[in-house]
Order: structure tokens, then C-alpha cells, then sequence
């Protein structure tokens, strides 16, 4: 029998600095990742995704897509996830056509401009990771979430390039006897992590939204 449980993404995936509201991820300084205890559990890279969603100043032109999460572990002690880490390979990034519906532009180009160094320069660093940090149970009813029915609230360090801050977000989880499953969505504030395209404070930076909605879909079976 599955039970939903206060503990543990991300997501992998990527951009927002916290305040109260948890539409956005709460963003701070790395911090120590959460001691490795209890049962190891394998992510299922086939059944786990990262969605990704971004657009320009007001909220026009929304595109969005997945990466892939090539390698990961949760840990789960006393029937709650301990720890955990996952990888995220950003040249597998892709953007979903139906977001591209300009004559003139391919969603296969956006793919190539989003891994180019004018955003995450995945050739030179093709990793994201988030390390979970903490993980503390969480009221839906009480507070405001882009995740109907969270159950808990992550706190993980995310790199991307090489930046790493820390950030909370809500997550709903449920643990069984032989796997776990995590669902999670959020905004993060891409800039936070140096990503800029041009420089920062320029026309063409300034025109793209700061905010990028992330979301996962994980499982992983006892090991």
C-alpha cells in the first residue's frame, strides 16, 4: 500500500528568486546536501522527464519543451525521502514544435540557441544537477502552488554552467514498498545563475522574461 509522505527535483531542469508566494522557487546561497541514509532507490530515466516553459516580455510567445534526466538516486528512511540527486543532460534539450508557430522559425533552432553559450553553453557545460538539501512536509491547503495537492516542500542545491544556488519549491510524493514517485512545479529566475543572453541589462536580454517554469515527473524503483 502507497502512502503519501512529508519529504523529497528537479530537474531538472532551470530559472526565479523566492519570496512567500511558491509559484516561485525560494532562491539562497548553496547549501550542505543532505546526508546520505537509509534505502537507495534508482531513478527510472525512461518514466522521469523535465518540462521546461519560457517566454518573452508579458508573457508573449511562450515556448516550451523537455531534457532528459540521465542518472539519479533517492534515499528513503522511516517511510520519507532522505536525500537524493539527479543529472540532467542539457543537450537534450528540445522545444516542442506546437510552441513555434512563427513561418520563418524552427523549433530545432530554438534548441540549438538555447545550448548555445548565448544561454546554457552546453558543449562546454552539459550537466545540470540538483542535490537535494532538505525536505519538510508542506500545506496545499494553506499555501499558494502551481502543484495542486503538494505534499511537501524540496530544498536542493541546482547547478547550471557553473552556478550553484540553492532552492525550495513544493513537490507532491508518495511513497510504496517498491517505488517512489515525485511531481513538482515551479519558476525560477534564470538570471540567478548568470544566464543572460547578450549581457546583462541589454534590449535583447531585457525582451526574453527573466522567469522559467520548471516541472518534473520522476519515479525510481528500489534498488
Amino acid at each position: 500500500m502507497k502512502q503519501t509522505v512529508p519529504a523529497f527535483i528537479l530537474l531538472l531542469t532551470l530559472a526565479a528568486c523566492g519570496g512567500a508566494s511558491s509559484d516561485q522557487a525560494k532562491t539562497e546561497e548553496k547549501k550542505e546536501a543532505a546526508a546520505t541514509t537509509g534505502v537507495a532507490y534508482a531513478i527510472d530515466t525512461t518514466a522521469t522527464s523535465v518540462q521546461w516553459r519560457a517566454t518573452h516580455k508579458g508573457g508573449f510567445a511562450p515556448r516550451f519543451g523537455t531534457i532528459k534526466v540521465v542518472d539519479g538516486t533517492l534515499n528513503v528512511e522511516n517511510g520519507t525521502i532522505s536525500s537524493g540527486n539527479f543529472d540532467v543532460n542539457l543537450n537534450s534539450l528540445t522545444t516542442d514544435p506546437a510552441s513555434v508557430t512563427e513561418k520563418d522559425k524552427k523549433s530545432t533552432d530554438l534548441d540549438g540557441h538555447l545550448k548555445s553559450p548565448d544561454f546554457f553553453d552546453a558543449a562546454n557545460h552539459p550537466m545540470a544537477k540538483f542535490v537535494i538539501t532538505s525536505v519538510t512536509a508542506y500545506d496545499s491547503t494553506k499555501e499558494k502552488s502551481l502543484l495542486p495537492g503538494a505534499t511537501n516542500l524540496i530544498s536542493g542545491n541546482l547547478t547550471l554552467k557553473d552556478s550553484t544556488l540553492n532552492i525550495t519549491f513544493p513537490a507532491q510524493i508518495v511513497v510504496g514498498e517498491n517505488d517512489v514517485t515525485a511531481n513538482a512545479k515551479f519558476v525560477i529566475d534564470r538570471t540567478a545563475w548568470g544566464i543572460n543572453y547578450k549581457t546583462e541589462g541589454s534590449p535583447e536580454n531585457w525582451a526574453i522574461s527573466k522567469d522559467v517554469e520548471i516541472g518534473f515527473t520522476l519515479k525510481a524503483a528500489k534498488k
